[in-house]
């Protein structure tokens, strides 16, 4: 290596200052041709010329700035979609219990339509079919009895009601007072004292092993005559109470 560097520099000495230069200057030529054949080659194998290339970056940029601004406005659009659904179906769930509220006060109205103004009803007391209702476990039930009269001057009532639960225990008939099965059926609660009408309510739990028929109610009212109502129901169970308000 040494003897070759030793070569070129005897070889220079002897050509000259100005031929020295000339020799540099043709060697930086042809490393700059090089260089310019290249790129050119690249931009050939790739059918872009330099302007073409420049052309293309900015294009390539504008479409990634539109890219994400359209991925932003689709971003926008699902949020606005989401919120949309969600506040319809807010809407759908009020007009839902809109509707139920609606349905629950025309029950209402029929009920008390059909307690005061009923046409069919003969004048004095009247006892309308019992309201039975699944409780919270088994074997127990919520009631609902309901008492009216009908007259052309309404009087004050004043009574008792006492009601029994008939039915099949071990294949016999057998029957229990309503007394005997809840405890909200006491003597204030059978007591009877209304104009119009009066209900009477509470829960009740079936012995075990007995299989409910029926129910046998009796109406005696003491005040403002002595009357008496008595009637038997079948065993029917009900989804829930007729809504009658508060």
């Amino acid at each position: 290596m040494n003897s070759f560097l030793a070569l070129i520099t005897r070889l220079l000495a002897r050509l000259g200052p100005k031929l020295t230069l000339a020799l540099a200057l043709l060697l930086a030529l042809t490393l700059l041709a090089g260089i310019y054949l290249g790129r050119q080659a690249a931009y050939k194998n790739m059918n872009v010329v330099p302007r073409s290339l420049v052309s293309i970056q900015v294009e390539l940029s504008s479409a990634r700035e539109a890219l994400k601004a359209t991925q932003g406005d689709l971003q926008m659009q699902r949020t606005r979609h989401e919120v949309d659904s969600r506040a319809l179906e807010l809407l759908r769930s009020e007009m839902a219990a809109e509707n139920e509220r609606t349905a629950d006060l025309e029950e209402g109205l029929r009920f008390y339509r059909s307690m005061v103004v009923s046409e069919d009803m003969a004048s004095g007391l009247s006892l309308r079919k019992p309201e039975l209702v699944p409780g919270d476990s088994p074997g127990r039930l919520a009631y609902r009895i309901f008492i009216q009269q009908k007259e052309r001057e309404y009087e004050i009532v004043e009574g008792t009601l006492s009601v029994e639960v008939f039915g099949l225990k071990d294949q016999a008939e057998v029957s229990y007072p309503l007394a005997a099965l809840s405890e909200d059926f006491n003597q204030r609660a059978a007591a009877l004292h209304f104009r119009y009408f009066q209900a009477i309510e509470g829960e009740l739990a079936l012995p075990e092993g007995f299989e409910p028929k029926g129910l046998t109610v009796v109406a005696r009212a003491s005040k403002p005559r002595e009357t008496e109502v008595r009637e038997q129901f079948p065993w029917e169970l009900q989804e829930r109470f007729i809504n009658v308000g508060k």
